[in-house]
C-alpha cells in the first residue's frame, strides 16, 4: 500500500488534470458528438412501438446469457482448454470500445431478428486479411445493404469518425448470420409481419378515436336540397361547433326537432381478436410462453424454449464465426468457437443438493466444481478436486494381509 507521500506525488484527478492527460476539455477536437449512441441497434418502423420489441429483446438477452468462447477440441470433438487469443477476448471481454462480448452477441441477435440477416464485421485486424493469416482485434455488427456474388455492402459504425458508413467487404472476411426463424419472423407474409400489420391498424384506429373528433350527424327538420337550405344547414353546423368549442364543459343545445347521431361511440370490430390469435400463433411457433416472459416457467418449459428457439440461433452464430474467422489450418488443429449453457441455472435450490450428490457420487463432477457452480470458492482440502465417490473409502496401493497370505 503506498504511503501518503507517494499518493500525494502520483495522485490524479479528472477535473484538475492537464490537457495532455486522459481528460480533455470541452473545446478539444475529439470528434463529432451526438445525443444518443450511433452504434446502437435501431429497430425498423413498426417494431419499436409494439410487443415485437419485447420479444426480440427477450431473445437477445437469453442468447447472450450463454458464453461464446474460442476453444481447442480433442480428436473426438470434446472441449479441452480455452485459447487465450484476441478473438476470445472479443467474444468474452471487450468486442470494441463501446461493447462488451455479451453486448455484441445481444446486438447480433436483435439485429438478426429485426433485419433477417446480419453481418459480423472485424473492424480492426493485426494485418491485411488478403495477405494471409491475421488476428481479430475488434468486432462490430453491421447491416447488409446490398448483396453481390462474392461481396456485401455493409452499413457499420466507424469508430474513428463517430458515424455509420457503408463499405463493401468480401464474404470470406465477414461472418454472415441468417435468422433460422426467417420464415416465421422476417418473411413478407410471415406470422410476425402479419401481426405487425394488424398492430399498425390498431394504432391508427386508436389515434382516430383519441383525436377529439365527435363524428356527429345532425338531422335537421327540413329537406336540404336548395342552396339556401344548404347555407342554413351549414350555419347551424357552425353554430354547434362554436358552442362545443367555446363552452367550458363542452355543452351545446339543439332544437327539439333536430336529431343527433354519433358514429364512433363505440367502435366495434374483430381486430383485437385477430391480434390475439396471431400473437398466440407466433408464441407457439417461437416456443415462447407467458411463463417465460414473467420468469415463472418450469424446467421443462425452459428446456423446450432453449432447444427450439435459443439453440438454433446461437448455433447459427457460432458456426458462422467458425467458418469465417478460423482458417482450415486452425480447424484442423482442433480450434473451434463454441457456446456453453449452464444446465444448473434454472434448477431450484431444493433439487440442486440432490443433483450435486448424484454428480459427485458417480464421479462426474468434483467437489470444487460443484462449489464453483453454487458460487463458493474452491476448497483447499485434500481430495476436493478428485473425481471419486466420497461415500466410499479411497483405494490403497498396499495389499491387505489376506491378499498376502493368498499370494504366499
Amino acid at each position: 500500500m503506498p504511503n501518503a507521500l507517494d499518493r500525494f506525488r502520483n495522485a490524479w484527478n479528472a477535473f484538475r488534470s492537464k490537457e495532455e492527460d486522459f481528460y480533455l476539455p470541452v473545446a478539444a477536437n475529439i470528434g463529432p458528438s451526438s445525443a444518443y449512441r450511433l452504434d446502437r441497434t435501431r429497430f425498423r418502423m413498426g417494431n419499436e412501438r409494439s410487443i415485437i420489441s419485447s420479444v426480440i429483446t427477450r431473445l437477445g438477452i437469453d442468447v447472450a446469457s450463454m458464453p461464446v468462447m474460442h476453444v481447442r477440441l480433442d480428436e473426438n470433438g470434446r472441449y479441452t482448454d480455452l485459447i487465450d487469443s484476441s478473438l476470445n477476448q472479443c467474444l468474452t471481454v471487450e468486442a470494441n470500445i463501446d461493447q462488451t462480448g455479451r453486448a455484441l452477441i445481444q446486438d447480433i441477435v436483435m439485429s438478426m431478428c429485426d433485419e433477417g440477416c446480419v453481418a459480423i464485421v472485424p473492424t480492426d485486424t493485426s494485418s491485411n486479411p488478403l495477405l494471409g493469416s491475421y488476428d481479430i482485434l475488434t468486432l462490430r455488427t453491421g447491416k447488409i445493404v446490398e448483396w453481390y456474388p462474392e461481396h456485401v455492402k455493409v452499413n457499420v459504425y466507424n469508430q474513428k469518425r463517430g458515424q455509420r458508413e457503408e463499405i463493401i467487404l468480401s464474404k470470406r472476411f465477414v461472418a454472415i448470420v441468417e435468422n433460422p426463424l426467417y420464415s416465421v419472423m422476417n418473411e413478407s407474409n410471415s406470422t410476425l409481419q402479419r401481426l405487425i400489420s394488424k398492430l399498425n391498424l390498431l394504432d391508427v384506429i386508436d389515434n382516430q378515436s383519441g383525436s377529439g373528433k365527435l363524428d356527429l350527424i345532425i338531422q335537421l327538420p327540413y329537406v336540404i336540397k336548395t342552396p339556401a337550405r344548404q347555407q342554413q344547414a351549414e350555419a347551424r353546423r357552425t353554430d354547434i361547433e362554436h358552442q362545443l368549442r367555446d363552452s367550458k364543459y363542452g355543452i351545446a343545445y339543439t332544437d327539439g326537432t333536430e336529431k343527433i347521431t354519433q358514429l364512433n361511440r363505440p367502435a366495434e370490430n374483430n381486430l383485437m381478436g385477430q391480434i390475439e390469435y396471431l400473437t398466440n400463433m407466433l408464441f407457439s411457433q417461437l416456443g415462447l410462453t407467458p411463463e417465460i416472459f414473467n420468469g415463472t416457467a418450469d424446467e421443462k418449459a425452459m428446456l423446450n424454449y432453449y432447444n427450439r428457439t435459443v439453440g438454433p440461433i446461437i448455433i447459427g452464430i457460432t458456426e458462422s464465426m467458425e467458418r469465417t474467422f478460423l482458417t482450415k489450418t486452425a480447424r484442423s488443429q482442433g480450434q473451434s468457437i463454441i457456446h456453453i449453457r449452464d444446465p444448473f441455472s434454472y434448477v431450484p435450490t431444493t433439487e440442486l443438493a440432490t443433483i450435486a450428490d448424484s454428480f459427485t457420487r458417480n464421479a462426474i463432477l468434483s467437489s470444487n466444481e460443484v462449489r464453483g457452480i453454487i458460487g463458493y470458492k474452491p476448497s483447499d482440502q485434500k481430495g476436493a478436486d478428485d473425481l471419486q465417490n466420497k461415500n466410499l473409502n479411497p483405494p490403497t496401493n498396499q495389499p491387505s494381509s489376506t491378499e498376502e497370505s493368498t499370494q504366499n
